[in-house]
């Protein structure tokens, strides 16, 4: 797969298509609802912005991850949930408003916080002699390709509900396609650096994406959340948007070694996430 045709139109046509798909499943009432939630989303918020970070980086150092794999991993870890993590939640009986209201401001919140902890990243791993850097231009075209969709899509859900709700289903199905032949192509134009590495970037991954379900849920219970709003919160910080990550590492870092947590990850997710699901509908009903 050509890297620049990935970078400069395949990964902004489906970042754009996904971040729109996720706005026709938005509405004011998600932000609103903040006031409802207090508990929840200030947990789930502090769980996705500062303490998986520090899980991610505290993995980078264990495997001792060479420093694009780093980056990659922090990368992802900075990255939201989407509409993935609503389906899980819906079908585990999570609190999906919760898990909108979540999207919602994680969503914005990323266009601040996904530059910062990049930024970080490459700071604290790279070495002098590597040329990687965010360009700022790059990053506000990050910053309006996930605001403006979303936004877009909302106007439509406002206007158009009828339409948005019968769009909904074919964005998705189409966007996972999509996203699932970008991986694909990531990961098979760097296949022998990751069976190289699989020993190392295979469990760092496997871990942080375990590490992330099992966070989201582990914390609000400790914290008296009841078990629906806590599922909700487990898949929100425990499912993150690999498209966006994908796209930062090739199209704004230029890099697809950087990209290879991401595309690692999107695989695994799926499985990981399924069985963490059968878990939790298996311990409810215990």
């Amino acid at each position: 797969m050509n890297i620049s045709f990935v970078s400069t139109i395949a990964l902004p046509i489906v970042l754009i298509l996904i971040m729109f798909g996720l706005g026709l499943s938005l509405t004011l009432a998600d932000f609103k609802r903040i006031v409802s939630f207090p508990k929840p989303v200030l947990v789930g918020l502090i769980c996705q912005t500062f303490i998986l970070p520090a899980f991610a980086f505290t993995l980078c150092y264990l495997f001792q991850l060479q420093t694009e794999f780093a980056i990659g991993l922090i990368l992802l870890a900075a990255s939201p949930g989407g509409a993935t993590s609503n389906i899980y939640s819906h079908l585990s009986n999570g609190d999906v408003a919760l898990n909108l209201t979540l999207t919602a401001i994680n969503s914005a919140l990323t266009a601040i916080t996904l530059p910062l902890l990049t930024g970080l990243a490459i700071n604290v791993f790279a070495e002098k002699d590597q040329n990687i850097g965010l360009q700022f231009s790059k990053m506000v075209e990050v910053f309006l390709l996930i605001l403006i969709p979303v936004g877009i899509g909302m106007l439509v859900r406002s206007k158009k509900t009828s339409f948005a709700l019968k769009m909904d289903r074919p964005v998705r199905f189409f966007s996972i396609f999509a996203l699932a032949t970008i991986v694909i192509g990531a990961v098979s134009k760097e296949w022998n650096l990751i069976a190289d590495n699989i020993n190392q970037i295979g469990w760092a991954v496997l871990s942080f994406n375990i590490l992330s379900l099992g966070l989201g849920y582990i914390v609000p219970t400790l914290l008296k959340i009841n078990h629906n709003q806590a599922t909700a919160i487990s898949f929100e910080i425990g499912i993150h948007n690999g498209t966006l990550a994908l796209f930062v590492a090739i199209s704004v870092l230029g890099s697809t070694q950087i990209a290879v947590p991401a595309a690692t990850y999107s695989v695994l997710m799926f499985f990981t996430a399924a069985a963490f699901a059968f878990l939790l509908k298996k311990t409810r009903k215990i």
